[in-house]
């Protein structure tokens, strides 16, 4: 059953309670690398993937022996899940089992056109996963082939139309604002499929990256068209843009993706996975308590080996300040007083100026609960992020 959209502050997670709802787990593994990816992807090696599996096993059972944990959600991501082959998919599914359980409203699997089947989408399903976000990118093949993309059009609809015959909720990624792209035809071709959700990306250029260092560039009017006509379009389409980003029809909203933006504990498994978890009571950090602990693991060869990743110890004003920064990418805003009583700070006095300057500026809106960012102030939401970092 679909979770209407007014109750969605209740599942917010106090930071007093201990329980983890939602699991992260990332496949390192593609078939290809996409030059304008910056994620900790590589293609497979001879005996890697037996090596990992270990390694995520083990790992799965030490946190099951730190946290408790109450699943909700579980999101396989990547790289490229799905190119993990039949029986390494049961065993991922089986160590989360094990340790965890199973979430009990929305269980994700990234995919990639190019590894769908009939067959493998069906065992997909009966492994449990209830929801796919598919990396169609395009429905044009020179849009594709310019972002090294491995499928064409035709494979994408083939894997979207296979999932759904298989009653999976379907997410279709979009990337905009590459030239050329007949953006129109992609957006109405990607929901005329049948796909509940959209999460349409511009097209960025992360340094590093093979695009980077071919000096491929992104103009500012494309990212803007890109941006306004997306929301234009799937606005007319029946979809509600609830986070800058995505767009989904009645009931077909993200619960995993929303357990970030509302600043939720999640736990982090595989190389370089980031989880954000309880801290233990009563620690502190300079004389501040602290509220959650922020950790990203290393990448393969150092996880392999069981090498600590990066922590960081969540103040209360850290931890606002980590609220507002996703929280107002959602639509419906930040409820400061619901963030106040979870991080023991008055938000809303704490950073009266910033909302004030930015009020004025036309960038946020507040209703005296609900902090906002306007149709403008979406466009420029780093900087208005910076203004409260910089508070």
């Amino acid at each position: 059953m679909n979770t209407p959209r007014t109750n969605l502050a209740a599942q917010v997670t106090d930071p007093a309670t201990s329980a983890v709802r939602h699991l992260y787990l990332h496949v390192p593994f593609c078939p290809s690398i996409c030059p304008y990816c910056d994620f900790h992807v590589l293609t497979r090696r001879a005996g890697q993937v037996e090596a990992y599996l270990k390694r995520l096993r083990e790992e799965a059972a030490e946190i099951a022996r730190t946290y408790r944990v109450d699943l909700q959600t579980v999101y396989l991501g990547g790289g490229t899940p799905s190119f993990l082959r039949e029986a390494e998919m049961a065993e991922v599914v089986d160590i989360v089992r094990s340790a965890f359980g199973w979430g009990a409203q929305e269980n994700t699997l990234e995919v990639n056109p190019g590894t769908v089947s009939p067959e493998r989408a069906r065992q997909w399903r009966e492994l449990g996963f209830d929801r796919a976000s598919v990396g169609v990118q395009s429905l044009h093949d020179p849009t594709l082939k310019f972002l090294g993309r491995q499928h064409d059009a035709r494979s994408a609809r083939e894997a979207v139309e296979q999932l759904l015959a298989q009653e999976f909720r379907v997410s279709g990624d979009l990337i905009t604002a590459v030239a050329g792209q007949p953006l129109d035809g992609d957006v109405r071709g990607l929901v005329e499929l049948g796909v509940e959700h959209v999460s349409a990306y511009t097209l960025t250029i992360e340094s590093g990256t093979p695009f980077a260092r071919r000096g491929v560039t992104v103009r500012e009017e494309d990212e803007r068209e890109g941006f306004s006509r997306t929301a234009q379009l799937l606005g007319e389409l029946g979809f509600e843009r609830y986070e800058i980003s995505n767009y989904a029809r009645s009931g077909g909203h993200s619960r995993h993706n929303l357990a970030y933006w509302t600043n939720q504990f999640y736990l982090g498994l595989g190389p370089g996975a980031a989880g954000h978890y309880p801290a233990p009571p009563g620690r502190e950090v300079a004389g501040q308590r602290v509220l959650s602990e922020r950790r990203t693991n290393p990448h393969l060869n150092g996880w392999l080996a069981g090498q600590p990743g990066e922590s960081d110890l969540i103040t209360p004003e850290e931890y606002a300040t980590d609220a507002l920064f996703m929280g107002l990418r959602l639509t419906r805003g930040v409820d400061l007083r619901d963030l106040s009583r979870r991080s023991g700070l008055d938000v809303a006095a704490r950073y009266a100026g910033v909302i004030e300057m930015q009020t004025r500026r036309g960038a946020l809106e507040f209703d005296g609960r609900a902090l906002r960012a306007t149709e403008a102030g979406q466009w420029v939401l780093n900087d208005v992020i910076r203004a409260f970092l910089e508070a």
